[in-house]
């Protein structure tokens, strides 16, 4: 969705047109979830926090300053949805770290069994990183945002951000080697920094 086309929404769904909402929340939804969802390594936590960020979200859009990016908004009262559940939750096991998708689905097709395997395999690495660089690196490589929007987003310096992005990619790659060493069936392509 263009910048224009977003903006003509939150104008309508902050005067309460329900479509207008609908429309903003589809169009954000996915971004948010998958955001939330790597953060967390859970599922059950990510729809929490997506339903409670847009509960928010559309309770405030009287708030929300349009010269900014409606996701850079979005994602940071994401952010302290999640913080604030996780406060009150109790910590998960490493053993019930994710399965971020449906186990219902039958899959046949070896190269997409390996995918869900390496996806698995990538978010328990993730898991494995501390909080911050977690962070960053989703919000860097998943969302593509710049190092200057995740500083802003983060309100911590540029090199900060360069630090845990660095330090970050090297101890995911220590993870996913060593879950290549430890007989992982999936052909693990060499992480790039």
């Amino acid at each position: 969705m263009d910048r224009a086309e977003e903006l003509r929404l939150i104008r309508l769904a902050s005067t309460g047109d329900r479509i207008a909402a609908g429309a903003l929340i589809r169009g954000h939804q996915g971004s948010l979830y998958a955001y939330i969802l790597r953060l967390s390594g859970r599922a059950d936590m990510a729809e929490d926090v997506v339903q409670e960020a847009f509960v928010r979200v559309l309770g405030n859009l009287d708030r929300f300053d349009s010269r900014f990016r409606f996701s850079t908004w979005l994602f940071t009262i994401g952010r302290r949805v999640y913080y604030n559940l996780n406060e009150k939750r109790r910590p998960v096991s490493d053993s019930a770290v994710v399965d971020a998708r449906e186990d219902t689905r039958e899959e046949t097709n070896v190269a997409s069994s390996d995918r869900a395997l390496l996806r698995d395999v990538m978010q328990q690495a993730l898991m494995t990183l501390p909080q911050d660089q977690r962070e960053i690196i989703v919000l860097f490589h998943q969302h593509e945002w710049p190092i200057w929007l995740i500083a802003e987003h983060l309100n911590v310096p540029e090199g900060t951000v360069k630090s845990h992005l660095h330090r970050g990619r090297l101890r995911l790659r220590d993870a996913l080697n060593a879950a290549k060493q430890s007989g992982s069936r999936v052909v693990f392509e060499e992480f790039k920094s």
